[in-house]
């Protein structure tokens, strides 16, 4: 696998379609079987799901193999696209697209489900400082945030899948403009890693409520320099233990 020279590039088109090329398979944090448990008790059989930022992950694969086979898979590297459509070309109900995730084309109310598994990490990559992310930042993830509830039905569920500990997530994730009510649990062993589950037309906790009326008075507090430039692919992880509390 070829690393890129700067976590920047993490959010490069480029860097994406060359590395897709040549790798094979990668899997962001964990297999499904790892997390499999929160998707059987999330997800029913006969959802139509929406896979953002599939990548060459075994993820849509796995579960169909587990009896989800409505699956669309987008991404916006038209080489993974090709790639994954060939290598699930007996996969019949398996669907991929070419598609920005920034731009959602489909009508609302399409899906059941949309999951997102450690791609909304790789957009907020160059953000130096997680407790104060940037204003370009906060404006893309929700403009992403905004479509998937729009493509979700009433009722449907958005699941995020993360290493992005509670206080880093859930002030984005918990807003009432996206008309859904929010639930963490975790997984993992050695390191916790993050389920979060919204559902469409549910209501946001009081706590998450209070937690975003204080969201504008917590304090700054600073990356240290010396993750910033982490160029690991876990960047990101590295850059959380630093900064969390």
């Amino acid at each position: 696998m070829a690393l890129p020279n700067k976590n920047e590039h993490y959010k490069d088109k480029t860097y994406w379609n060359k590395r897709y090329t040549t790798e094979e398979s990668y899997d962001w944090f964990a297999k499904y079987s790892a997390f499999r448990c929160h998707i059987l008790t999330t997800v029913k059989k006969d959802d139509r799901i929406l896979m953002l930022g599939c990548g060459n992950s075994s993820l849509s694969e796995e579960m169909y193999a587990d009896g989800f086979t409505k699956i669309t898979n987008i991404d916006y590297s038209p080489a993974v696209i090709e790639n994954m459509r060939e290598r699930c070309c007996k996969l019949s109900h398996m669907d991929w697209q070419v598609m920005d995730i920034t731009d959602l084309q489909f009508d609302n109310g399409t899906f059941e489900v949309v999951i997102e598994k450690g791609t909304l990490d790789a957009m907020l990559v160059s953000e130096n400082d997680p407790w104060n992310i940037s204003a370009e930042g906060e404006e893309m993830i929700n403009k992403i945030l905004g479509q998937v509830s729009s493509v979700l039905r009433p009722g449907g569920r958005f699941i995020s899948i993360t290493f992005a500990q509670p206080h880093f997530r859930k002030p984005l994730y918990a807003q009432r403009r996206w008309h859904w009510s929010l639930e963490t649990r975790t997984f993992g062993d050695g390191f916790e890693y993050f389920v979060y589950v919204m559902v469409k037309g549910g209501e946001l906790t009081t706590a998450d409520v209070t937690m975003m009326s204080q969201r504008n008075r917590r304090h700054h507090r600073p990356v240290s320099p010396a993750t910033i430039d982490s160029d690991d692919e876990n960047f990101l992880l590295t850059n959380l233990e630093c900064v969390s509390d």
